[in-house]
């Protein structure tokens, strides 16, 4: 009987041995879990459990410092990226990329083959052939009597013959929460999840890619990123003020509104049926203000440090909870036959909300600047020895706030498109507290002239422009008021067109943050415009006409 116990023994290990020392999923993609993993998180739809059976035969293994990675593509390496546009707010859809980056001189045809490109030259391998990966003539692929052979996936399932399958010759293995999906593409692969079911925090999505090899398939990239889920809507907050000079340092000034613009990430449109309300606490003791709309502005009137408190609330649909089963009514012995007969009404479907929140808070520093600046006077200037190629003229200009440091103006064409000159000057900050200065500058003969002035301190710029026509000099007449329209709202718009363009041209490595120049995340768009523009001031100012002079009160 012990004999018989032991041979009995033997043959169930025999038969385990097999399946023990089978490849799974998971020992393919990923040894930082244990085995119960898979257990703690819930089912993907159409994803399948991490403990199925790996086709090693048909797709490799290889570790991570084993030597045939040096030779699994023709030229070079491929780098998959794996990019994701987590965070997700939960019962959302996220979404990853897989790209993959060939070695120089390298691409991917219509067809799906790897070609070289034209006129580029790749050292480490100057081959004359034009295809890297002839994929399309290899012999075997889409022949319908070895599909079964080699068409398949790790786990065994075939593959989906979609129209265009035979052109693509990558297979992608996603795998995250103890779950795998498999997918046929080229050099780029997408995949959605939904994440009702997902755990909150941070994840782990892991990818393995293999190309064609004949019957085989060898494995060429892996790559892997953390992506989050979370019950809290992911809110930002972009503030713009006008006449502010470093939108990135969150301090504004005083007595301007500050326009508060909050951007849901929600790529997904996964809140689009919600009712969603913004309840802003501008820490300056104004009280609460609760609104629908993602933008606001609010106006500072004391200088100081304030605590900015946002609180998104969003109402998301979806279906009600099944409701608790009413105890049935007692019936009485005395209801006769006559009674009339339950009526059967049709109840609409019921719709629940379920409120998700969203934070952001910031520190504002508000201080004085500089409000508003106008040009009030233009007048010709008369030299002891004319010049009958340059004209004179000296601009009357008052401002709101502080004092500035610096005037800058920018003289072009009527349109304010062509740029003839751009001059910086200090101001004399010890004359006082009143802000009148007298800016002169000079002009290139008659005409018609778009200049645009600014003056700036440390953390204020405020803008206008005015048009100004010059005459054809008088001698008999001394001086003269000049021909000028002077505009200091309306041509703003104006100005920072000019500006634009002026950094477009002299700067052309410098590209706009988002859709706007002036409302970017957390302020980086106009900083940068503007530091740009100063450049192009400072520039100009290296070439100052010598026919300006600094007199007392005059810059």
């Amino acid at each position: 009987m012990a004999c018989l116990h032991c041979f009995l023994g033997f043959l169930l290990l025999a038969a385990r041995l097999p399946l023990d020392a089978a490849r799974r999923f998971h020992d393919v993609l990923s040894n930082e879990r244990t085995s119960g993993y898979t257990r703690e998180h819930s089912q993907l739809t159409g994803w399948s459990s991490d403990e199925n059976e790996w086709n090693e035969k048909l797709y490799p293994v290889w570790k991570k410092e084993d030597p045939r990675w040096k030779n699994s593509w023709r030229g070079g390496h491929v780098q998959a990226i794996l990019t994701s546009d987590s965070p997700a707010l939960v019962g959302s859809t996220i979404t990853f990329v897989v790209d993959l980056v060939f070695p120089r001189c390298q691409k991917e045809d219509v067809n799906g083959n790897i070609v070289y490109e034209n006129n580029c030259r790749n050292d480490t391998d100057p081959s004359p052939d034009l295809y890297v990966y002839n994929w399309t003539e290899e012999s075997g692929w889409g022949n319908d009597h070895s599909q079964d052979h080699h068409h398949v996936f790790p786990d065994g399932k075939p593959f989906p013959h979609h129209p265009g399958w035979r052109r693509c010759s990558f297979v992608y293995v996603f795998h995250t929460l103890g779950q795998y999906l498999q997918k046929l593409g080229r050099g780029s692969a997408r995949v959605s999840i939904n994440t009702a079911n997902v755990t909150l925090g941070p994840q782990l999505m892991e990818v393995i890619v293999y190309r064609r090899h004949h019957h085989v398939y060898v494995p060429i990239a892996k790559v892997k990123d953390v992506y989050v889920v979370t019950d809290h809507v992911p809110v930002f907050v972009t503030m713009y003020q006008k006449n502010d000079r470093n939108l990135s340092d969150e301090t504004f000034l005083r007595d301007i509104p500050i326009m508060f613009s909050v951007l849901i990430h929600d790529p997904s449109h996964f809140l689009n049926e919600s009712a969603i309300n913004y309840k802003w606490n501008f820490g300056d003791n104004t009280g609460l203000f609760v609104s629908n709309n993602p933008t606001l502005n609010h106006t500072y009137v004391l200088n100081g440090t304030f605590s900015l408190n946002l609180t998104v609330q969003a109402a998301v649909p979806g279906p009600c909870p099944s409701p608790s089963p009413k105890p049935p009514k007692p019936t009485s012995p005395l209801s006769s036959a006559g009674d009339r007969p339950p009526e059967l009404r049709a109840t609409p479907v019921e719709t629940c909300h379920i409120n998700r929140y969203g934070y952001f808070k910031a520190t504002i520093t508000i201080v004085d600047g500089i409000l508003e600046v106008n040009i009030i006077q233009m007048t010709d200037v008369v030299t002891p020895v004319p010049q009958p190629d340059k004209s004179l003229m000296d601009f009357v200009v008052t401002c709101q706030g502080i004092m500035p440091t610096e005037v800058c103006t920018i003289v072009s064409d009527p349109t304010c498109q062509i740029t003839y000159n751009t001059v910086c000057d200090p101001v004399d900050v010890d004359t006082d507290d009143t802000c009148l200065l007298t800016v002169r500058r000079a002009f290139s003969g008659s005409g018609t002239y778009c200049m645009n002035l600014t003056l700036s301190d440390n953390t204020s710029l405020a803008l206008t422009s005015t048009l100004v026509s010059v005459s054809a000099r008088d001698p008999a007449s001394p001086s003269r008021i000049a021909n000028g329209a002077l505009v200091s709202v309306g041509c703003l718009a104006i100005f920072v067109t000019v500006i634009t363009l002026l950094v477009y041209k002299k700067h052309k490595e410098y590209k706009l943050v988002g859709r706007s120049a002036r409302i970017v995340l957390k302020g980086q768009g106009l900083n940068a415009l503007l530091n740009h523009a100063k450049a192009i001031f400072r520039l100009g100012n290296q070439e100052r006409d010598p026919l300006l002079k600094h007199q007392p009160g005059t810059v």
